[in-house]
């Protein structure tokens, strides 16, 4: 039981407000004690000052008789003496502890207001205060008034009572307050547990209250993403399965029809070149699909390493167009350069090179004839811009944030003439973002589609990807 969060939050929270409320309560029952006590001193006092200050008007027997008989029928006992400390009357039996009191007295020390002689209520049996008759400036005798402590005791005793009853209700009403909050702490929390349960037994289909403007909200509104992104993660790898096993299924089709073919004795050695033709760019296809697929994994790995060195992008612009001509001349497409000498870029340009021809190869396959692919270098304050134009059909707009998602293809035919394998853009963006630069994609469906690519400069350091 004392495993769970709700019931170790509630002991703590319950120890800190326990002590807290235990010096709070010590500090105001010490204090209203001691008022309380002061006060019975004070009233005792006063009472001692009224009859001293009757007396100091009339210092007489009937007066001192009056005195003494009035404070007979009180809770409290009066003494008055001389000048000298002897007894010339009281209202209740003497006690020993009187005595002592009145002995024990210095009369040189009491002030003309009086004083408390005895104060000491948990040890003795009567408080007492002296109240001194003055007549011509000079001592004339002392009002000793005695209460018994029990009286203190009484109150205090009665504050402690309340105190004790307060304090448990306060405690009561503590835990409570204290079993309300924890459970509305950690209610969420044995939800969001529970959701993580079903979502670590696949069931990535969970609902949970993201409301809240607090950290509950917030980690219940991450584990709702971790659950969206799980379940589209494990649609996106149904499609990406679906998506190899048609991938490679397709040329490995090809090439065991066209062996079959082969195999036969009434093929002509005309049509057997053809066939075998066709059998070696299905496996040129097959081979490149596999290299990309091992070069996701190991990006997926962090194991794809690029070899970064200070590169002239005139000169690798130039390769790029003298490998790309030839497929566009085929198809009378007209191909713009402008690239400005003598900017270069700290990059691995091999792999530079497979991410502009993956580029310029989408282009000519949706570019029709007698149109313009165009491919533009320019240099900014942030670094460099590679832009890639063409003037083909555009892609919808629906399509434009999936682009780089592995084996996406806006051709949903799968055409073997248009479409590629979907994982191109896929390992050009893990390239891009290897040199710490970004690819965006623009597109206008009947206008074309742009590609900008943006290499960034880093100062002064030895990481930087352009010098």
């Amino acid at each position: 039981m004392f495993n769970k969060l709700s019931i170790k939050i509630g002991l703590l929270f319950f120890l800190f407000l326990f002590i807290i409320e235990i010096f709070v309560y010590f500090i105001l029952y010490t204090s209203i004690a001691n008022e309380r006590i002061d006060e019975v001193m004070n009233n005792l006092l006063a009472r001692a000052n009224t009859h001293s200050a009757v007396l100091e008007s009339n210092f007489d027997p009937s007066t001192l008789e009056h005195v003494a008989i009035m404070e007979s029928e009180s809770d409290f006992a009066v003494i008055i003496t001389d000048g000298n400390g002897e007894i010339i009357i009281h209202s209740d039996p003497l006690e020993k502890e009187m005595r002592e009191v009145i002995k024990h007295t210095d009369y040189e020390e009491v002030p003309r207001e009086g004083k408390v002689v005895e104060q000491s209520w948990k040890e003795k049996q009567y408080i007492a205060v002296d109240s001194p008759i003055t007549l011509d400036e000079t001592h004339h005798g002392h009002v000793f008034m005695f209460a018994d402590t029990s009286i203190v005791k009484r109150m205090v005793n009665h504050l402690t009572g309340q105190f004790v009853f307060i304090g448990l209700i306060t405690i009561l009403v503590t835990i409570i307050t204290i079993f309300i909050l924890s459970r509305f702490i950690t209610l969420p929390l044995v939800k969001m547990k529970e959701a993580t349960e079903q979502i670590s037994k696949g069931n990535n289909k969970v609902e949970l209250h993201t409301e809240r403007n607090d950290e509950l909200g917030e980690l219940a509104g991450s584990i709702m993403k971790l659950s969206n992104d799980l379940e589209r993660l494990k649609n996106n790898r149904n499609e990406v399965l679906a998506s190899i096993s048609h991938e490679l299924r397709t040329p490995l089709t090809y090439i065991k029809g066209y062996a079959d073919i082969i195999s036969k004795q009434d093929v002509t050695e005309e049509e057997r070149k053809e066939y075998l033709a066709i059998i070696r760019e299905e496996t040129k296809d097959l081979t490149a699909l596999v290299k990309s697929l091992f070069d996701l994994a190991k990006m997926d790995e962090n194991k794809f390493i690029i070899h970064r060195r200070k590169v002239d992008l005139r000169d690798l612009i130039q390769t790029i167009e003298e490998r790309i001509s030839p497929a566009l001349e085929e198809k009378n497409i007209r191909f713009s350069v402008l690239c400005p000498s003598n900017i270069q870029a700290n990059i691995d340009p091999d792999r530079m090179q497979q991410v502009l021809l993956n580029i310029l190869d989408n282009a000519r396959k949706h570019t029709p004839e007698g149109k313009q692919i165009s491919l533009e270098v320019s240099r900014n304050n942030s670094g460099v811009t590679i832009t890639i134009s063409d003037e083909g059909e555009g892609i919808p707009e629906e399509d434009l944030p999936y682009l780089f998602e592995r084996l996406y293809r806006v051709e949903k035919s799968r055409s073997r003439e248009r479409g590629g394998s979907g994982l191109g853009l896929a390992i050009a963006k893990e390239i891009i973002k290897l040199h710490k630069g970004t690819i965006e994609i623009e597109s206008e469906q009947g206008r074309g589609t742009t590609v900008k690519i943006q290499l960034t400069r880093s100062e002064g350091n030895g990481e930087s990807s352009l010098s």
